[in-house]
Parts: C-alpha cells; sequence; structure tokens
C-alpha cells in the first residue's frame, strides 16, 4: 500500500513537471533592424530565466539591415537556450538578412508554402548596384558569402546552397529547402512544431516539447517605440523639421518656436545617424541645397540657385539611405513632396521673412524722418511742438520756425524730435 502510495506520488510530480515543460516565442514580422536585434536579445534572456526548453522564433521578413542581422547571429551563437527559427504563416519569406537568421539557428523550420533565400547584400544599394562587376560589390559579396558558409557549416547545413545564395541570389520553397538540407523540417502550425521538436538535439540538449505550453515574449513599450522610430521616414522628416526650424527662427527672430523645435529635431537626427545605415554624400547634398537657397535670396541670379537647391535636395535625398536593406530604403513618395515643400518653404516663407528684415523700417520712430508736417509753435533751439503720427512731440531746430510753417524731421533724441525748415537745403 505505502509503495502504491509512493509511486502515485511520484507519478503526480513527474507529470506535472511535464505539464510545466513550456517554451519561448517571439514573432517577428517585417524588417530586421536594431529594434528587432534588441528584442531578439531579451527575449533569449527572458527564456532562459523562464528555464525554456527553448526559443521559437516565428519569422515573416524581407531582409533588412546587416548590422542588426549580424547581432543576431552573435545572440544565436552565444544563446544559453537552443534557437528554433520558424519560416511562418504560410506564404512568409525569410529573405536577405532573414536568411542568414534562419540558417543561425540550431533548428531551423518552415511552414509549408513559404521561402527562403535571396541572402545577397544590397546594403551598397542606389546607383553602385547598376555596376554588377564593382569591385566593391564583388568584395562586399565575396565577404557575406563566407559568412553564409560559415554559418551553414556551423549547423552542418548545405554549405554548397549557402554560398549560391549569396552569390546568385538562389530562392527555395520549403520542399526543396528540406530536401537540400538548407532547414531541418516543415510544420504546417506551432503544435506541429513542437511535436516534431522533441527528442530532437539542439546547442547538446534533447528538447523535451511533447505536451509543452507556448509563452510568447511580447516586445515592451521601447521596443516597440524604437521599431516604430528607427525609420528612414522618421529621421528624414526630423531633418525637414530642423531645417524649417532653424531656417524659420532666422527668417522670423524671437519665434522661439521654431528654434526650440529644431534644436530637439537635431538630437533626434544625430541619435538616428549613429544607428541607422545614413549616406553621408546625401546629407551633404542636402545641406549644399539648403546653402543654395539661402544664396537666391540675397543674389540676383533669377531663381538659378534655386533651382539648382531643388536638383541637390532631390539627389540627397534619393541617395541618404540608398545602401539601407530592404525595408530601409526611402521611397520616391517621401522624396518628391518633400522636395517640393522644402523649395515652396524657402521661395514663398523664408525670402519673404528674410526680405522683410533687410526692408527700411516701416514702423517706431525712426519712420518719422524725412517727413514735413506744420509747426504747432514757434520751434526753436530752446523747443517747440509739432504734431506727428497722431501725437504732440517736442521739438528744436537752429534755424526759428514760425507757428503753422512746415518743418522736415531730421532725427529723434530720445523724445525730442530735430527739425528744419522744410526746403532747406
Amino acid at each position: 500500500m505505502r509503495r502504491f502510495g509512493f509511486i502515485a506520488v511520484w507519478s503526480l510530480l513527474f507529470g506535472a513537471a511535464v505539464q510545466a515543460a513550456q517554451v519561448g516565442l517571439v514573432k517577428i514580422d517585417g524588417p530586421i533592424g536594431p529594434a528587432t536585434a534588441s528584442y531578439i536579445a531579451r527575449a533569449l534572456d527572458t527564456a532562459a530565466a523562464q528555464n525554456d526548453e527553448c526559443l521559437i522564433l516565428q519569422l515573416d521578413t524581407p531582409g533588412g539591415l546587416a548590422t542588426s542581422m549580424n547581432d543576431i547571429v552573435k545572440e544565436f551563437y552565444n544563446s544559453p537556450v537552443p534557437t528554433v527559427v520558424y519560416v511562418s504563416p504560410e506564404g512568409a519569406l525569410a529573405d536577405s538578412a532573414g536568411c542568414y537568421i534562419t540558417e543561425a539557428a540550431a533548428i531551423a523550420a518552415m511552414a509549408p508554402n513559404t521561402a527562403i533565400g535571396a541572402a545577397h547584400p544590397v546594403e551598397l544599394g542606389g546607383f553602385e548596384n547598376l555596376s554588377t562587376n564593382s569591385v566593391m560589390m564583388q568584395k562586399v559579396g565575396n565577404t557575406f558569402a563566407t559568412v553564409m558558409e560559415n554559418i551553414a557549416a556551423k549547423r552542418h547545413r548545405n554549405v554548397d546552397w549557402a554560398k549560391l545564395a549569396v552569390q546568385e541570389s538562389v530562392v527555395l520553397n520549403a520542399d526543396q529547402a528540406l530536401k537540400s538540407n538548407v532547414i531541418d523540417l516543415i510544420a504546417k502550425d506551432l503544435p506541429d512544431l513542437l511535436k516534431q521538436l522533441n527528442g530532437r538535439k539542439a546547442d547538446d540538449k534533447t528538447l523535451k516539447t511533447a505536451g509543452a505550453s507556448i509563452v510568447e515574449i511580447p516586445m515592451d513599450a521601447w521596443e516597440k517605440f524604437d521599431k516604430m522610430f528607427l525609420r528612414p521616414e522618421i529621421m528624414f522628416v526630423l531633418m525637414l523639421l530642423v531645417i524649417y526650424g532653424f531656417i524659420g527662427e532666422l527668417s522670423s527672430p524671437g519665434a522661439v518656436l521654431p528654434g526650440v523645435a529644431g534644436a530637439i529635431a537635431l538630437v533626434l537626427v544625430l541619435y538616428m545617424t549613429s544607428v541607422l545605415p545614413v549616406n553621408i554624400a546625401g546629407l551633404l547634398l542636402m545641406g549644399l541645397a539648403v546653402l543654395l537657397f539661402i544664396a537666391d535670396m540675397f543674389a540676383p541670379t533669377h531663381g538659378i540657385l534655386t533651382t539648382g537647391g531643388i536638383i541637390a535636395f532631390f539627389l540627397g535625398a534619393l541617395m541618404l539611405f540608398n545602401h539601407g536593406g530592404p525595408g530601409y530604403e526611402l521611397s520616391l513618395r517621401w522624396i518628391i513632396p518633400a522636395t517640393v515643400l522644402t523649395a515652396a518653404f524657402f521661395v514663398f516663407v523664408v525670402s519673404k521673412g528674410i526680405g522683410a528684415q533687410l526692408k527700411p523700417a516701416q514702423t517706431g520712430r525712426q519712420t518719422m524722418i524725412g517727413k514735413t508736417v506744420p509747426a504747432q509753435s514757434r520751434i526753436d533751439s530752446a523747443g517747440g511742438r509739432v504734431f506727428i503720427e497722431g501725437e504732440n512731440w517736442n521739438a528744436i531746430s537752429e534755424m526759428p520756425v514760425e507757428t503753422g510753417q512746415a518743418v522736415e524731421v531730421t532725427g529723434v533724441e530720445g523724445l525730442t524730435l530735430r527739425v528744419k525748415p522744410a526746403n532747406q537745403a
């Protein structure tokens, strides 16, 4: 009886232990960037703290930044928890950076009707990509091919295909990838994936995932903000705010708000340039455009400098993110309206503001100089009175002036006007 009771208690405890098994889950849908790398690094630490059997990364991406991809690969290699990349749902892609990440996982899995490949680097983008014989592109391609081969070799997968995925942008569907030893298994959904993972060896650990619960590790608030904020479009808008803010403050001194907004935007832009793949030549061209716009306000070039500024701004914006990975390019939908808006801002707003500052004063005491008014009383060196611009003023004159005689204002000294008889040389 005691033996039976002991066995029953042991069975309950063992069963509870089995039921307590869990795996972590993160979902990546979209470009790979700094926020993604940070999210995955935190998720791996969380999964380790939770004693998860493994961390499943459900992936659907067109690619992204090479720096972020490299950070994720390093995290996979040093992870205390086995990593499983699952390209899912049906129709999902693991292109470009996503291909490297999938191959770097301890176990690579795909859902039916998904694709993997096209790992050729595109971060030099733009005009350089037009030349397929570019020495630089060949060097970069060879470097990334070696990186991919090393990843495949470490995970005991198809090294030859890994090289072709980079050099020839080869793409495989799930069935082809499994037959070619590019991935380890095909699973129709997460429960099927857990079933197939059970008993498999990953990073010297035999997984026990049968009946395990799946605990999703969501992005925290800061990671969500980073994912939304660290975007080429956001940085481009902030750059426009810097331009409009500082130029607006210069054309309307004392407005304060434009200058404050421009200063805040500048700090954010400087931060983003350290994270996003910005082309310095693009920044310089946009800076040149601003200088040309301003110069045309002071030089009688009949719009030639403004035209040059518009061209420089457009080309600068076009080049600004031309070596960003998939999902980190700046489209013409942003560039063309911004170019038109900036040109209009300088032509119709800034030029008017600066022009107004260069005009003679139209209000205040200085506007009275040169005006002719009748004397209200006798005016001499001792004083007298005139009525001008709705007010009575004290006036002095070196040559005596009689009441009613016209006088011309020649100067303002405090609350006293200096006058002389009108038409006097």
